[in-house]
Protein backbone atom coordinates (compact mmCIF):
# COMPACT_ATOMS: atom_id res chain seq x y z
CA UNK A 1 0.00 0.00 0.00
CA UNK A 2 1.37 3.84 -0.85
CA UNK A 3 0.51 5.84 2.03
CA UNK A 4 1.43 10.16 1.67
CA UNK A 5 1.77 12.21 4.88
CA UNK A 6 0.95 15.82 4.36
CA UNK A 7 1.25 17.30 7.59
CA UNK A 8 0.44 21.04 6.61
CA UNK A 9 -2.25 20.79 4.13
CA UNK A 10 -4.20 23.54 2.17
CA UNK A 11 -7.34 24.19 0.80
CA UNK A 12 -6.04 25.36 -2.43
CA UNK A 13 -8.45 28.12 -4.03
CA UNK A 14 -7.88 29.13 -7.59
CA UNK A 15 -9.33 32.23 -9.04
CA UNK A 16 -9.32 33.56 -12.79
CA UNK A 17 -9.26 37.28 -13.65
CA UNK A 18 -8.79 38.93 -16.98
CA UNK A 19 -5.63 41.37 -17.05
CA UNK A 20 -5.12 41.62 -13.30
CA UNK A 21 -5.39 45.82 -12.29
CA UNK A 22 -3.84 46.85 -9.12
CA UNK A 23 -5.50 49.49 -6.97
CA UNK A 24 -9.14 48.70 -9.26
CA UNK A 25 -11.54 46.24 -8.71
CA UNK A 26 -11.17 42.78 -10.60
CA UNK A 27 -13.61 40.93 -11.77
CA UNK A 28 -13.80 37.14 -11.23
CA UNK A 29 -14.07 35.08 -14.02
CA UNK A 30 -14.00 31.52 -12.42
CA UNK A 31 -12.93 29.94 -9.49
CA UNK A 32 -12.08 26.01 -8.12
CA UNK A 33 -11.49 24.53 -5.02
CA UNK A 34 -9.25 21.49 -4.44
CA UNK A 35 -7.61 19.59 -1.48
CA UNK A 36 -3.74 20.60 -1.09
CA UNK A 37 -0.69 19.87 0.05
CA UNK A 38 1.89 18.00 -1.36
CA UNK A 39 1.56 14.70 0.03
CA UNK A 40 -2.10 15.58 -0.63
CA UNK A 41 -1.32 16.12 -4.47
CA UNK A 42 1.09 12.71 -4.52
CA UNK A 43 -2.37 10.88 -3.89
CA UNK A 44 -4.63 12.93 -6.23
CA UNK A 45 -1.99 12.09 -8.87
CA UNK A 46 -1.75 8.27 -8.04
CA UNK A 47 -5.57 8.47 -8.63
CA UNK A 48 -5.79 10.10 -11.76
CA UNK A 49 -2.97 7.95 -13.07
CA UNK A 50 -5.10 4.51 -11.94
CA UNK A 51 -3.59 4.13 -8.79
CA UNK A 52 -4.89 4.23 -5.26
CA UNK A 53 -3.22 5.26 -1.74
CA UNK A 54 -3.74 6.45 1.81
CA UNK A 55 -3.30 10.27 2.79
CA UNK A 56 -2.92 11.12 6.02
CA UNK A 57 -1.88 14.24 7.83
CA UNK A 58 -3.47 16.80 9.95
CA UNK A 59 -6.73 18.70 8.91
CA UNK A 60 -8.85 21.09 11.26
CA UNK A 61 -12.03 23.28 11.66
CA UNK A 62 -14.83 23.60 8.42
CA UNK A 63 -11.80 24.47 5.78
CA UNK A 64 -10.79 20.92 6.90
CA UNK A 65 -13.75 19.14 6.28
CA UNK A 66 -13.86 20.31 3.34
CA UNK A 67 -10.74 19.46 2.31
CA UNK A 68 -11.43 15.52 3.33
CA UNK A 69 -14.52 15.87 1.92
CA UNK A 70 -12.99 16.80 -1.22
CA UNK A 71 -10.53 13.82 -1.15
CA UNK A 72 -13.33 11.20 -0.42
CA UNK A 73 -15.30 12.66 -3.42
CA UNK A 74 -12.49 12.08 -5.56
CA UNK A 75 -11.85 8.22 -4.07
CA UNK A 76 -8.78 8.82 -1.82
CA UNK A 77 -9.19 7.34 1.23
CA UNK A 78 -8.42 9.48 4.46
CA UNK A 79 -6.63 8.84 7.83
CA UNK A 80 -6.21 12.09 9.24
CA UNK A 81 -5.58 13.60 13.08
CA UNK A 82 -8.05 16.27 13.71
CA UNK A 83 -6.68 19.25 15.31
CA UNK A 84 -8.38 22.16 16.60
CA UNK A 85 -6.80 24.82 14.62
CA UNK A 86 -8.29 25.52 11.08
CA UNK A 87 -6.51 24.01 8.15
CA UNK A 88 -4.44 26.90 6.25
CA UNK A 89 -6.15 28.50 2.77
CA UNK A 90 -4.10 29.18 0.07
CA UNK A 91 -5.06 31.15 -3.47
CA UNK A 92 -3.48 30.82 -6.31
CA UNK A 93 -4.42 33.95 -8.99
CA UNK A 94 -4.56 33.51 -12.62
CA UNK A 95 -4.19 35.97 -14.91
CA UNK A 96 -6.31 35.30 -18.23
CA UNK A 97 -4.43 37.71 -20.60
CA UNK A 98 -0.71 36.89 -19.76
CA UNK A 99 -1.41 33.37 -18.53
CA UNK A 100 0.75 34.60 -15.59
CA UNK A 101 -0.30 33.59 -11.91
CA UNK A 102 0.51 34.77 -8.18
CA UNK A 103 0.43 31.57 -5.16
CA UNK A 104 -0.42 33.26 -1.96
CA UNK A 105 0.71 30.46 0.60
CA UNK A 106 -0.61 30.66 4.36
CA UNK A 107 1.80 29.31 7.23
CA UNK A 108 -0.96 26.91 8.63
CA UNK A 109 -2.06 26.20 12.05
CA UNK A 110 -0.04 25.46 15.52
CA UNK A 111 0.36 22.09 16.26
CA UNK A 112 0.38 20.83 19.79
CA UNK A 113 2.34 17.80 21.13
CA UNK A 114 -0.24 15.26 21.49
CA UNK A 115 -1.36 15.97 17.67
CA UNK A 116 2.21 14.64 16.70
CA UNK A 117 2.47 11.85 19.61
CA UNK A 118 -1.28 11.23 17.33
CA UNK A 119 0.05 10.75 14.02
CA UNK A 120 3.68 9.07 15.09
CA UNK A 121 1.54 6.16 16.59
CA UNK A 122 -0.83 6.25 13.76
CA UNK A 123 2.22 5.47 11.32
CA UNK A 124 4.08 2.98 13.54
CA UNK A 125 0.39 0.79 13.40
CA UNK A 126 -0.04 1.03 9.33
CA UNK A 127 -2.35 -1.59 8.46
CA UNK A 128 -2.22 -2.87 5.58
CA UNK A 129 1.38 -2.38 6.12
CA UNK A 130 3.25 0.25 3.72
CA UNK A 131 5.24 -0.62 0.57
CA UNK A 132 5.92 3.19 -0.26
CA UNK A 133 5.17 6.24 2.40
CA UNK A 134 5.37 9.63 0.75
CA UNK A 135 6.58 12.87 3.60
CA UNK A 136 6.40 15.78 1.84
CA UNK A 137 5.71 19.36 1.99
CA UNK A 138 6.37 22.15 4.79
CA UNK A 139 5.98 21.96 8.70
CA UNK A 140 3.34 23.70 10.57
CA UNK A 141 3.98 25.33 13.88
CA UNK A 142 4.76 22.99 16.89
CA UNK A 143 6.45 20.65 14.59
CA UNK A 144 10.59 20.29 14.84
CA UNK A 145 13.18 19.50 11.44
CA UNK A 146 13.56 16.35 12.53
CA UNK A 147 10.18 14.96 12.50
CA UNK A 148 10.54 13.54 9.18
CA UNK A 149 13.94 11.94 10.32
CA UNK A 150 12.01 9.97 12.82
CA UNK A 151 8.73 8.94 11.02
CA UNK A 152 11.56 7.43 8.38
CA UNK A 153 12.69 5.02 11.13
CA UNK A 154 9.59 4.31 11.95
CA UNK A 155 8.41 3.40 8.06
CA UNK A 156 11.68 1.41 7.69
CA UNK A 157 11.02 -0.11 10.80
CA UNK A 158 7.73 -1.37 9.48
CA UNK A 159 9.47 -2.82 6.48
CA UNK A 160 8.41 0.15 3.94
CA UNK A 161 10.28 2.86 1.77
CA UNK A 162 9.88 6.15 2.99
CA UNK A 163 9.88 9.31 0.02
CA UNK A 164 10.78 12.48 1.39
CA UNK A 165 10.44 15.17 -0.54
CA UNK A 166 11.27 18.42 2.02
CA UNK A 167 13.53 21.34 1.99
CA UNK A 168 15.92 22.80 3.84
CA UNK A 169 16.38 21.22 7.88
CA UNK A 170 13.76 18.76 7.53
CA UNK A 171 15.84 17.39 4.20
CA UNK A 172 18.79 17.64 5.81
CA UNK A 173 17.97 16.18 8.37
CA UNK A 174 15.40 13.52 7.16
CA UNK A 175 18.77 12.00 5.28
CA UNK A 176 20.59 11.60 8.35
CA UNK A 177 18.00 8.29 8.61
CA UNK A 178 18.62 7.12 4.93
CA UNK A 179 15.19 7.47 3.41
CA UNK A 180 15.00 5.31 0.07
CA UNK A 181 14.22 7.83 -1.87
CA UNK A 182 14.49 11.85 -2.08
CA UNK A 183 12.94 14.30 -4.87
CA UNK A 184 14.42 17.82 -3.80
CA UNK A 185 14.47 20.40 -7.02
CA UNK A 186 17.75 22.09 -8.60
CA UNK A 187 17.38 24.58 -6.36
CA UNK A 188 16.57 22.34 -2.84
CA UNK A 189 19.54 20.38 -3.82
CA UNK A 190 21.53 23.52 -4.00
CA UNK A 191 20.79 24.42 -0.84
CA UNK A 192 21.35 21.33 0.75
CA UNK A 193 24.64 21.22 -0.66
CA UNK A 194 25.83 25.09 -0.41
CA UNK A 195 26.27 25.64 -3.73
CA UNK A 196 24.51 26.88 -6.79
CA UNK A 197 23.91 24.17 -9.34
CA UNK A 198 23.47 24.21 -13.05
CA UNK A 199 25.35 21.60 -14.82
CA UNK A 200 24.50 18.34 -15.15
CA UNK A 201 28.21 16.83 -14.36
CA UNK A 202 27.79 18.51 -10.98
CA UNK A 203 23.98 17.87 -9.93
CA UNK A 204 24.88 13.88 -10.69
CA UNK A 205 28.56 13.86 -8.51
CA UNK A 206 25.96 15.67 -5.55
CA UNK A 207 23.41 13.02 -5.88
CA UNK A 208 26.36 9.96 -5.93
CA UNK A 209 27.54 11.78 -2.60
CA UNK A 210 23.83 11.33 -1.33
CA UNK A 211 23.64 7.77 -2.36
CA UNK A 212 27.02 6.92 -0.67
CA UNK A 213 25.20 8.14 2.38
CA UNK A 214 22.33 5.34 2.23
CA UNK A 215 19.87 7.33 0.12
CA UNK A 216 19.12 4.61 -2.52
CA UNK A 217 17.70 6.93 -5.18
CA UNK A 218 18.23 10.76 -5.93
CA UNK A 219 15.47 12.41 -8.23
CA UNK A 220 16.52 16.10 -9.01
CA UNK A 221 13.52 17.72 -10.43
CA UNK A 222 14.91 20.67 -13.39
CA UNK A 223 11.98 21.99 -14.72
CA UNK A 224 11.91 22.20 -18.15
CA UNK A 225 15.23 20.60 -18.31
CA UNK A 226 13.88 17.46 -16.76
CA UNK A 227 14.66 14.84 -14.61
CA UNK A 228 18.34 13.55 -12.88
CA UNK A 229 17.55 10.07 -11.46
CA UNK A 230 20.75 8.70 -9.90
CA UNK A 231 21.27 5.64 -7.87
CA UNK A 232 24.22 3.27 -7.57
CA UNK A 233 23.57 1.00 -10.32
CA UNK A 234 21.77 3.88 -12.64
CA UNK A 235 22.57 7.76 -13.38
CA UNK A 236 20.33 9.09 -16.30
CA UNK A 237 18.56 12.74 -17.59
CA UNK A 238 14.64 12.39 -18.81
CA UNK A 239 14.19 15.01 -20.96
CA UNK A 240 10.83 16.11 -21.46
CA UNK A 241 8.69 17.50 -24.52
CA UNK A 242 8.22 21.30 -25.07
CA UNK A 243 4.92 21.97 -23.97
CA UNK A 244 2.89 25.16 -23.71
CA UNK A 245 3.31 25.57 -19.36
CA UNK A 246 -0.12 26.81 -18.51
CA UNK A 247 0.42 26.35 -14.79
CA UNK A 248 3.33 24.62 -13.07
CA UNK A 249 1.59 24.16 -9.51
CA UNK A 250 1.60 20.59 -8.65
CA UNK A 251 3.99 19.25 -11.05
CA UNK A 252 6.95 18.15 -8.43
CA UNK A 253 3.88 16.20 -6.55
CA UNK A 254 2.73 14.03 -10.11
CA UNK A 255 6.16 13.63 -10.65
CA UNK A 256 6.44 12.04 -7.27
CA UNK A 257 3.22 10.23 -7.73
CA UNK A 258 4.05 8.84 -11.31
CA UNK A 259 7.66 7.55 -9.81
CA UNK A 260 5.87 5.83 -6.93
CA UNK A 261 3.18 4.63 -8.48
CA UNK A 262 5.53 3.11 -11.50
CA UNK A 263 7.55 1.87 -8.48
CA UNK A 264 4.48 0.17 -6.89
CA UNK A 265 3.75 -1.70 -9.95
CA UNK A 266 6.95 -3.31 -10.33
CA UNK A 267 8.21 -0.97 -12.89
CA UNK A 268 12.45 -0.49 -12.92
CA UNK A 269 13.82 2.55 -11.66
CA UNK A 270 14.32 3.64 -15.35
CA UNK A 271 10.57 2.95 -16.58
CA UNK A 272 9.56 4.40 -13.38
CA UNK A 273 11.53 7.83 -13.83
CA UNK A 274 10.14 7.87 -17.81
CA UNK A 275 6.68 7.76 -16.12
CA UNK A 276 7.23 10.21 -13.58
CA UNK A 277 8.66 13.06 -16.44
CA UNK A 278 5.77 12.24 -18.75
CA UNK A 279 3.63 12.77 -15.56
CA UNK A 280 5.00 16.17 -14.47
CA UNK A 281 4.52 17.43 -18.01
CA UNK A 282 1.50 16.50 -18.00
CA UNK A 283 0.89 18.33 -15.17
CA UNK A 284 1.78 21.57 -16.56
CA UNK A 285 -0.29 21.56 -19.45
CA UNK A 286 -3.58 21.81 -16.90
CA UNK A 287 -4.71 24.96 -14.84
CA UNK A 288 -4.83 25.96 -11.67
CA UNK A 289 -4.07 22.82 -9.40
CA UNK A 290 -4.94 20.69 -11.57
CA UNK A 291 -2.77 17.78 -11.66
CA UNK A 292 -1.54 15.16 -14.39
CA UNK A 293 -4.17 13.23 -16.45
CA UNK A 294 -3.26 9.25 -17.29
CA UNK A 295 -4.19 10.02 -20.77
CA UNK A 296 -1.71 12.83 -20.45
CA UNK A 297 0.91 10.79 -19.02
CA UNK A 298 0.27 8.36 -21.82
CA UNK A 299 0.91 10.82 -24.54
CA UNK A 300 4.00 11.91 -23.52
CA UNK A 301 5.49 8.76 -22.16
CA UNK A 302 6.64 7.96 -25.57
CA UNK A 303 8.33 11.66 -26.20
CA UNK A 304 10.60 11.69 -22.89
CA UNK A 305 13.89 11.33 -24.08
CA UNK A 306 16.56 9.14 -21.34
CA UNK A 307 20.55 9.85 -21.86
CA UNK A 308 22.85 7.79 -19.49
CA UNK A 309 24.83 10.87 -17.65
Amino acid sequence: MIYTLTLNPALDRTVIVKNIKFDDLNRITGETRHAGGKGIDVSRAIKLLGGSSVALGFFGGFDGLELEGRLINEGITCHFIRITQETRTNIVIHDEDSGKQMLFSAPGPQVQPQDVAAIYNKLSHLNPPPSFVVMSGSLPSGITPNIYAQLIKVVKGLGGKAVLDADGEPLRLGIEERPFLIKPNIYELGRLVGKELEDIKDIVAEAKELNKRGVEVVVVSMGPRGLIVVSRELSIHCTTPDVKVVSSVGAGDSTVGGLVFGLAQGKSLREAAVAAAAAGTGAVICPGSGLCRREDMEKFLGQVEVEEV
